[in-house]
């Protein structure tokens, strides 16, 4: 199901189940029931239950944002390390030159064809791509400098080959979800509560309270929803892309 979809239907189940508690409500009131008589307390405990709220989503939305920023940054700089491999090699002997390159595009043709699926799929990095970066890795360490123009160049492919596999490892970890479970259950429960304190303030069925009930919570259920397409780095929505693979290795998807 497209999340466009997902997150339509949330916001309008959502303004739903208000409409139908409060027309519900209504209904069953009694006759002297009056509307304007809400006891200042409960006035004071719905604004700063909405506050205190407001505040919690708000820092859930910047953590699974920051989130998908750190993993967008792995990326890079595993591109970027492998770009500096590509580049600095050409110091070394044609053979052993393009062997060293034929492993990185390799290995980068791999991750954004066959692994970024895997990730998004599965949450897990492929068992393919840990042999190709292995391969890479024995390629550089196995040579022999020949000369000490060589030799300068060796240690420096060999620190941009840690860099690498780093990046990729720390890719690998941020592919879990940012929230653990009982922060959606606080998340959840907390709109419950807030969507619930509406009620105690007694709104009427006018089109006007109806209309802002309905808005209400409509923008909680799309918070909620955003946090929740946030909160998988790889796999959903906004997400981190291969944009810094294709940017440095153009021919990557060929």
């Amino acid at each position: 199901m497209p999340e466009w979809l997902v997150l339509t239907l949330a916001m309008v189940a959502a303004c739903a189940v208000v409409v139908v508690i409060t027309l519900v409500r209504h209904r069953t009131a009694a006759e002297d029931e009056d509307p304007s008589e809400t006891p200042d307390v409960i006035e004071y405990m719905t604004m700063w239950i909405g506050v205190v709220y407001a505040i919690v989503l708000g820092l859930a939305i910047a953590g699974v944002w920051e989130a998908r920023g750190i993993a967008q940054d792995h990326v890079q700089a595993e591109a970027q390390a492998l770009h500096e491999i590509d580049e600095r090699v050409r110091v070394y002997p044609a053979g052993v030159r393009e062997r060293i390159r034929e492993d990185v595009n390799a290995y980068v043709g791999h991750v954004v064809t066959t692994e970024w699926k895997t990730m998004a799929d599965e949450g897990r990095v492929t068992e393919r791509g840990d042999a190709l970066l292995h391969r890479l890795r024995v390629d550089l360490t196995d040579y022999r400098p020949a000369s000490d123009f060589e030799a300068q160049a060796y240690q420096p492919l060999l620190d941009q080959m840690t860099a690498a596999d780093q990046a990729r490892t720390a890719r690998a970890d941020s592919m879990d979800p940012t929230m653990p479970g009982v922060v959606w259950f606080g998340l959840v429960a907390g709109a419950v509560i807030t969507i619930g304190m509406v009620f105690a303030l007694q709104i009427r069925r006018t089109s006007r309270e109806l209309i802002l009930a309905g808005l209400f919570s409509a923008l909680i259920a799309f918070l909620l929803f955003l946090i929740w397409d946030f909160d998988a780095p790889y796999s959903r929505g906004i997400t981190a892309t291969t944009e810094p693979f294709l940017a440095l290795f153009p021919d990557a998807k060929g």
